[in-house]
């Protein structure tokens, strides 16, 4: 009955939901993005407009950014991680390069922040998306049942954030 888009610009939603306006269609009604502290772009600045014009929300993934955030990637690419894998060479570099390395200290600068809200740095990462107000739900990806309690866990974070 509803359908949305991926990886699609802010002008070709438009366009989607012109033409289906246009033929008296239903129009896409979320955008699947990339979305977490180092990739704010899109949904903060190209998608706001489009919340407001035409209802269109985020279904946002990633928000530990291919596991970044959640610490595994602190001390180098272990051998059991994903960024080990040969198909996932492109993660191992991003985690390897400068820019890498400075998000590591980013990220050291804010659990400090994480332990004040009573939570985990993966939590206040996965609560911070869930607290944008585009935002409709945030995919989560968790290769244990620990991960998934844990990921959940950033839903008590986000209602402490509020108090």
């Amino acid at each position: 009955m509803y359908w949305g888009t991926s990886r699609w610009s802010a002008m070709e939603i438009m366009e989607a939901y012109s033409v289906a306006r246009q033929f008296n269609m239903i129009p896409p009604v979320c955008e699947q993005a990339e979305y977490h502290l180092f990739q704010r772009e899109k949904v903060e600045v190209q998608l706001p407009e489009l919340y407001h014009k035409i209802g269109v929300g985020a279904m946002t993934w990633s928000p530990l950014a291919c596991g970044i955030i959640s610490g595994k990637y602190g001390n180098g690419v272990p051998e059991s991680s994903r960024a080990s894998l040969k198909c996932y060479q492109w993660l191992k570099e991003r985690i390897v390069s400068e820019e890498g390395r400075k998000q590591q200290n980013k990220l050291k600068d804010l659990s400090p922040i994480a332990e004040r809200l009573g939570c985990t740095l993966p939590q206040l990462a996965v609560a911070w998306c869930l607290r944008n107000e585009g935002v409709s739900s945030v995919l989560l990806g968790s290769s244990t049942p620990e991960q998934l309690i844990e990921n959940l866990g950033a839903i008590q974070a986000s209602t402490r954030a509020l108090v």
